[in-house]
């Protein structure tokens, strides 16, 4: 070959062309080559995407404006699966009565078409709801939360007052674990109340460098022995996101079967108080303290601070924040009961 690539060279420099001239030449028409794809690239490439959604910190073509809706979702083992989690920006997870848990699922990048089961206020749910000046979607209350919602702090809808209309009773379920409400539905009650569904809603802080901190592949919560109690994160490296657990049981969709996947999980150990014979709860939101949060694999001891009514993680009386996504915020009565 080199034998053949000399004599050709020989060739053209006998013909004053030369080799140096026939490699302009073919760089010359690399170069209008690799333009061409360079310009097609250009115009098959997406429009930019210039807005951040608030609570995920995913971008977006559009401006996100919507409001914050917050839906108490019922965690009994016969409420489960539920409707509409897995497209929950944020959800919080705190204990009601006994060893059974509730959610409070915030909504503002995504709009589950019906979510459930709705479940009764507490006034600790209430207060997280404030931190997003949020729209309070529940069905029934305690006497605390009767209060607190009847002196107009809050924009709400009850199924009290809505059961069969925009709240329904599905067929499948026993009550109190069986009414729902689609987000329809929701927009049909806002406008009656003349609440607005238009909001500039402050964004959470969100990092983007690299996760650091000691392995934690599976994080165990037990909320009491019972199996039921027992919340389990995995993560799963093929996804980078963790999936969650209740009694030994993905938490997926109940009517399109899609896992809840998450990418921070923030645990944070809070003071609980049985305040009456129900068993109901007072939960100390605002004094701050310790944590765990868990990003792609490793977690990190954190401080956890109540910045305008929103639970936030901190390291060394810093604020870090959290990676794009979705984020689950398990409040907890002692860190002793998580394992990872």
């Amino acid at each position: 070959m080199k034998r053949w690539f000399i004599v050709v060279c020989s060739a053209f420099l006998l013909s004053g062309s030369g080799c140096a001239k026939a490699e302009k030449e073919r760089a010359a028409t690399n170069k209008e080559a690799i333009g061409k794809q360079t310009k097609v690239e250009q115009e098959e490439a997406p429009a930019h995407k210039q807005f951040v959604f608030p609570l995920t910190g995913i971008k977006t073509e559009q401006k996100p404006n919507h409001r914050v809706v917050a839906v108490m979702i019922n965690n009994h083992p016969k409420a489960r699966p539920q409707s509409g989690l897995h497209k929950a920006d944020i959800v919080y997870e705190a204990l009601a009565e006994g060893d059974v848990t509730r959610f409070l699922a915030l909504y503002q990048s995504e709009k589950p078409e019906k979510v459930g089961p709705v479940r009764s206020a507490r006034d600790y749910y209430i207060e997280l709801s404030k931190g997003y000046d949020a729209l309070y979607i529940c069905h029934g209350w305690s006497p605390e939360a009767k209060e607190m919602l009847e002196s107009g702090k809050v924009d709400y809808l009850n199924g009290l007052f809505y059961d069969g209309t925009l709240f329904q009773r599905v067929s499948f379920r026993k009550a109190p674990h069986n009414s729902y409400i689609t987000f329809e539905n929701i927009e049909k009650g806002a406008e009656k109340q003349g609440y607005t569904l238009n909001d500039e809603v402050e964004p959470l802080p969100f990092f983007s460098e690299d996760v650091q901190g000691l392995a934690a592949k599976r994080v165990k919560i037990a909320y009491s022995n019972q199996s039921y109690a027992q919340v389990e994160y995995q993560y799963d490296e093929t996804k980078g996101k963790y999936v969650r657990l209740s009694a030994g049981k993905q938490t997926i969709d109940y009517d399109t079967k899609e896992p809840v996947l998450i990418d921070n999980v923030f645990v944070v150990e809070i003071e609980h108080k049985v305040i009456d014979e129900a068993g109901r709860r007072d939960i100390d939101l605002t004094s701050g303290g310790k944590g765990y949060l868990f990003q792609k694999g490793v977690v990190r001891e954190v401080e956890w601070k109540n910045v305008e009514g929103r639970i936030l993680p901190y390291e060394n009386g810093i604020p870090i924040g959290f990676i794009s996504g979705k984020t689950w915020i398990n409040i907890v009565p002692k860190l002793s009961i998580v394992h990872y």
